[in-house]
């Protein structure tokens, strides 16, 4: 697996069917640490501005992305209320821009 080194932190680069993921985990370790890199991505994953990023840049390169599942967590976005994993972002809108590995 490819890495990068940001800020004296290495970041994996995983390929997938010929596209390049950069991983969000070691991003969330290098600012709160491995116990913490799940609530880290989850917070980010929740707000507005980054749902609003992810639904534009899914309409543009994913032709099969589910809009109308889009607009159901874009209009939640920014509650105190609204939580949503990778995993339902990806299974509930059928993502491509972002992919779930699960363990190491």
């Amino acid at each position: 697996m490819a890495k990068i080194r940001v800020e004296n932190t290495e970041i994996a680069i995983l390929t997938v069917n010929d596209r390049d993921y950069i991983s969000l985990t070691d991003m969330a370790n290098a600012k709160g640490g491995e116990s913490r890199a799940a609530d880290i991505i989850k917070n980010w994953l929740r707000t507005r501005y980054t749902l609003e990023f992810l639904g534009t840049w899914e309409q543009i390169h994913n032709p099969t992305f589910k809009v109308v599942e889009f607009d159901h967590f874009k209009m939640q976005a920014g509650l105190p209320s609204f939580v949503v994993s990778v995993s339902e972002w990806v299974e509930k809108t059928n993502a491509i821009g972002i992919i779930v590995k699960k363990g190491k």
